[in-house]
């Protein structure tokens, strides 16, 4: 048994050579777990039932070397703040789409934390620490809270801005902190905006304690056991220290979704409010270059818009003006009048936004639409909308 679960009778160990019983505590839990799992059901319960009879104060007995306890969250020597934000994820609340060759080095990384002890009998374990880098917007958040969600872990959520102080050495302490509180239970430690912590050394505005913050967050990451499960995310890789980049077995590009991925985000997130006959592949080349951040906040703006209007379904026209509105915001065209839009979503594309769809969607008359975009019936699309007038 003790060969089998070896980094939860080491974790154990550390617990009690620390006097820290609370640690030794959530470690023992764990491996009562993993023993039934495995079959081993009395052993399991041979577990709880001596912690049934430690005393209530242990869930909260403090580490006497730190004073660190699971109930008393890590917080800036400056501004009194909490750096840790914990939180349970479920795998029912979790819903995350990547592209095939992604999904399977995340398959990669869940196998190596669960088979880590046989892995390491075999001499072939890596540490369980993964670096996801990439666009803002393509899931790197979401993918930690699945990682913990798969593996019935706690997530502890550090933006690693919220740890730099101006004052001096107090960053430092700040990550001491909460490296000392991840190490208190089982659990998923998540760093992200890492690239706050774990810039790249010797540029030309280095300072010394841009120096002291990288080296003590190298040795925070080599103090940690193999088996601790450390994610960092960053969407500025560039910046990293390439010492930090060496800490990590695993690195995960996030690339922007692919027409699989669209596909699969729009009729995910659009879900039993999608019409039956809307065109999901003009949706997909539409969003070409989007992250799922964006997809999901269009689908979710429309089916607000449904909502509110006492409707069942969204309105595909609504669906694709909300999509080129969003396009707008993110090219930065200024739209501050309703005539703006129009005359956007015209040029944005022509086929799609015709001067009846437009006079619906805002609730003109086609001659105003025709005004405002300064055209003359040039197409069916016009000569339609004429005669319907």
């Amino acid at each position: 048994m003790a060969v089998d679960h070896l980094s939860e009778v080491l974790k154990i160990l550390d617990g009690a050579l620390r006097a820290n019983a609370s640690m030794a505590a959530n470690y023992a839990g764990l491996l009562a777990d993993k023993l039934e799992e495995t079959g081993n059901r009395q052993q399991a319960r041979q577990i709880r039932e001596r912690l049934s009879r430690a005393p209530t104060a242990l869930a909260t007995a403090q580490s006497a070397e730190n004073g660190i306890t699971l109930n008393n969250l890590p917080v800036d020597g400056e501004s009194r703040l909490h750096t840790v934000d914990v939180s349970q994820p479920e795998v029912r609340d979790v819903g995350l789409v990547l592209p095939s060759a992604i999904e399977s080095r995340v398959q990669e990384f869940l196998s190596s934390v669960r088979h880590h002890d046989a892995l390491v009998r075999a001499n072939a374990a890596l540490p369980n620490r993964l670096l996801m880098h990439g666009p803002p917007g393509t899931g790197k958040t979401q993918l930690a809270r699945w990682v913990a969600a798969q593996l019935g872990l706690q997530l502890l959520t550090v933006r690693c801005d919220t740890l730099v102080s101006s004052l001096l050495g107090q960053t430092s302490r700040n990550l001491r902190r909460v490296f000392e509180y991840a190490e208190q239970r089982p659990c998923v430690l998540f760093l992200d905006e890492f690239d706050a912590l774990a810039g790249a050394r010797g540029n030309e505005r280095d300072v010394g304690e841009l120096q002291r913050v990288v080296i003590a967050l190298l040795q925070n990451m080599d103090a940690l056991p193999d088996s601790t499960i450390l994610l960092a995310a960053t969407n500025h890789d560039q910046l990293l220290d390439l010492a930090v980049w060496r800490r990590f077995s695993f690195r995960l590009p996030m690339p922007l979704p692919d027409e699989l991925v669209r596909e699969t985000l729009w009729q995910r997130f659009l879900d039993t409010y999608a019409p039956a006959n809307i065109n999901f592949k003009t949706l997909v080349a539409r969003s070409e270059g989007l992250t799922g951040a964006v997809i999901e906040q269009v689908c979710l703006d429309s089916k607000r818009s449904a909502v509110l209007a006492g409707q069942a379904q969204v309105d595909e026209d609504e669906v694709f003006r909300r999509l080129g509105l969003t396009l707008a915001l993110i090219e930065r065209v200024p739209l501050s009048t309703q005539d703006a839009e129009m005359a956007w979503l015209r040029r944005w594309d022509r086929k799609i936004f015709s001067l009846r769809v437009l006079a619906k969607l805002y609730g003109v008359s086609t001659r105003h639409v025709t005004n405002i975009t300064q055209e003359g019936g040039t197409d069916g699309h016009e000569e339609d909308d004429k005669q319907s007038g």
